[in-house]
């Protein structure tokens, strides 16, 4: 029993502050790491929340009594996969197990070489390694599969707290790069029909005469990606009146350039920078800005920085409806 021993006025209360939060951390993301792969094994569905009140709870009532930090224990929970447990009554058995061990046991398992206990582990290992599973991962997504490839060196190699660090540094390097060059599609009309897709998807696509539409893949417009949205906007603007005047031998054939912006669902004060510079180059170029379907957020945000004032209004629920307006047919 250790709860005697608790002193909140020592000195050094903040650096063990620090440690602990860091075990926290680590411990958490182990767990729920572990946790959820063997749910996806088993077939059922982990509760994160839950899990860390369970963990937080052990921990402190295991504090009373000098207790190690615990948490989701990778190995054991193999030994258990592999044993065939099925409920939390295998962690009591397990529990009762170790404390016989610890007091009745110990003189006669301390010369147990450590190799010994290592293939206990080693030998429910196995069964965790889904070869196709990764080759289905290498299939769907490179990226996953570079994470992926990393935790196993990680914790194959150094430990499984390496192994979940270097994956989650591959995931976060992952979402950045999407996140500072996302794709832009140019959207052309369906033949027969009202509706506008993916040139690159739909390649029998008809142009609209005068009008070029572009969809952002992505869901945030900030100061990560705004500068390369507007850049490479106004180079396929350029790209494309180049390819009209080579084909014409005409002047400007672009009068409009429709922006959907039905897959954002957010914009900061750089976006917005970004949207006022696009609109000032396009006006310059003689191009009028119009904006499709924003979201409640991003419009109010758009009216509240006074950008709608600026761009005269244009801003339409569907692009036929724009396309329409744009050129006078109905309001």
């Amino acid at each position: 029993i250790s709860i005697h021993d608790l002193d909140f006025n020592t000195p050094h209360l903040g650096q063990i502050a620090k440690i602990g939060l860091i075990i926290a951390i680590i411990a958490l993301t182990e767990a729920i790491a572990v946790g959820r792969s063997f749910a996806g094994i088993k077939g059922y569905r982990l509760d994160g929340n839950k899990e860390m009140m369970a963990i937080g709870f052990s921990n402190v009532i295991g504090s009373f009594t000098s207790c190690y930090a615990a948490t989701g224990s990778f190995s054991r929970t193999a030994v258990n996969f592999a044993a065939g447990c099925e409920t939390a009554m295998s962690n009591i058995v397990m529990s009762v197990t170790v404390f016989v061990a610890l007091e009745c046991l110990t003189r006669l398992l301390y010369y147990t070489p450590i190799a010994i206990l290592a293939s206990i582990i080693l030998s429910a290992l196995p069964g965790l390694i889904d070869i196709n599973e990764a080759i289905h991962i290498w299939k769907v997504d490179k990226f996953d599969f570079l994470a992926l490839i990393g935790a196993f060196i990680g914790v194959l190699f150094a430990s499984v707290e390496i192994g979940l660090l270097v994956a989650v540094v591959i995931s976060f390097a992952k979402i950045i790069l999407i996140s500072v060059r996302p794709g832009i599609e140019t959207l052309r009309r369906m033949p027969g029909t009202d509706i506008f897709a993916d040139t690159n998807q739909y390649p029998m696509t008809v142009k609209t005469p005068g009008v070029l539409i572009f969809r952002v893949k992505s869901a945030l417009l900030c100061f990560a990606n705004a500068s390369s949205i507007e850049e490479r906007i106004m180079g396929c603007v350029n790209e494309e009146e180049e390819e009209e005047n080579i084909k014409s031998n005409a002047k400007r054939k672009i009068l409009f350039v429709v922006l959907d912006m039905s897959n954002l669902i957010n914009v900061d004060t750089s976006g917005i920078t970004a949207l006022a510079e696009l609109h000032n180059n396009l006006t310059q170029a003689g191009v009028e800005l119009v904006l499709v379907n924003p979201k409640w957020e991003v419009i109010h945000k758009l009216n509240q920085a006074g950008f709608v004032s600026k761009i005269g209004g244009k801003v339409y629920m569907t692009i036929e409806e724009a396309i329409d307006a744009c050129f006078g047919l109905k309001v």
